[in-house]
């Protein structure tokens, strides 16, 4: 009797939005500075990740919050950097020359105050070497814009659609969680022209120095990320699956991912791919690691694929 034929090995490969990703994780914004602060860790391979974000950008350059900006917090971090940058037209010109585009897939990542901002950095981009955009619409630490268009469904759309008039590009909507119905927020994106959701953002938070009785953080708030919110963020996934599943748009999913068990339980929940961010700041190399327990994971299940993963979740009660 001859051996069955060993079947083939499990594939991280995926395709996100007509972007061939090497692996389904993606660095997010804030995390990896403009790409070349981790494509240059040593070590760093062209498999570990899928897609990079790349640091908030703005019209014009920004100077962000004051001291102190970033906080630890357990089970977390607390962060208010206020989207310090040196403006698109410096980003375009002075530091996408000097990425590798054939190391990874690069994503800019929108932000502005107005529409009128998100609109020119649009433009900008969609002039420049960028894979796709994620418009930033839910940041928790700027004063003006961020959370004020993120947190209302109806503000969310028109920002979207005027982007969406500004490029061919693949756009990302990354979703805030600080607001009513996330899923009605999910739905008016995709039909204002979103081809793909980032869920979620960070949520806000604050922390208080009871010697001074002052906030730690200069901006009074800032964005809570860490495994802490995990399970906020896992809940979210699982909302917006289905309005985005009808629409035949794909979601990253992020928040407090560590290792793989956690990026499995985001697949699962109907995640395309996963975002990591401050489990970076204190292990460079988890990329590999949470590459290396899903592709165990799927060859132990029988998955061919991360996409014949994706919204598996069993609800129903035995």
């Amino acid at each position: 009797m001859s051996a069955l034929p060993t079947p083939p090995p499990a594939s991280l490969a995926t395709l996100f939005c007509g972007m061939q990703f090497a692996s389904p994780i993606v660095l997010l914004s804030g995390c990896v500075g403009f790409g070349e602060e981790y494509t240059r860790v040593e070590g760093f391979s062209n498999t570990d990740c899928g897609a990079v974000v790349l640091k908030g950008t703005t019209l014009h350059a920004r100077l962000g919050n004051p001291a102190h900006r970033v906080y630890e917090t357990d089970g977390g971090m607390l962060n208010a950097i206020g989207l310090q940058n040196p403006g698109v037209a410096h980003v375009v010109a002075n530091i996408l020359p000097g990425l590798d585009f054939g190391e990874t897939r690069f994503i800019a990542n929108v932000s502005g105050s107005t529409i009128d901002e998100y609109v020119a950095v649009t433009r900008r981009f969609d002039d420049s070497p960028v894979d796709a955009m994620e418009i930033n619409i839910s940041c928790p630490n700027v004063k003006e814009g961020g959370v004020q268009f993120g947190n209302h469904p109806e503000m969310s759309a028109r920002v979207v659609a005027a982007c969406r008039a500004a490029t061919q590009k693949p756009l990302i909507t990354k979703l805030s969680p600080n607001q009513t119905d996330i899923r009605e927020s999910a739905r008016v994106c995709i039909e204002a022209g979103s081809d793909a959701l980032s869920v979620i953002n960070t949520m806000m938070g604050m922390a208080i120095d009871v010697k001074t009785r002052r906030p730690v953080i200069g901006n009074i708030q800032g964005g809570l990320s860490g495994p802490a919110v995990k399970p906020i963020a896992l809940l979210k996934v699982h909302q917006v699956y289905d309005v985005a599943r009808r629409h035949g748009v794909p979601i990253i999913g992020q928040g407090g991912i560590a290792n793989a068990t956690d990026a499995l339980e985001f697949i699962v929940a109907g995640a395309s791919a996963v975002g990591v961010g401050t489990a970076l700041f204190y292990d460079p190399h988890v990329c590999r690691k949470i590459n290396a327990g899903i592709a165990a994971y799927l060859a132990e299940h029988g998955f061919a694929s991360v996409d014949a993963l994706v919204g598996t979740l069993d609800t129903t009660r035995g």
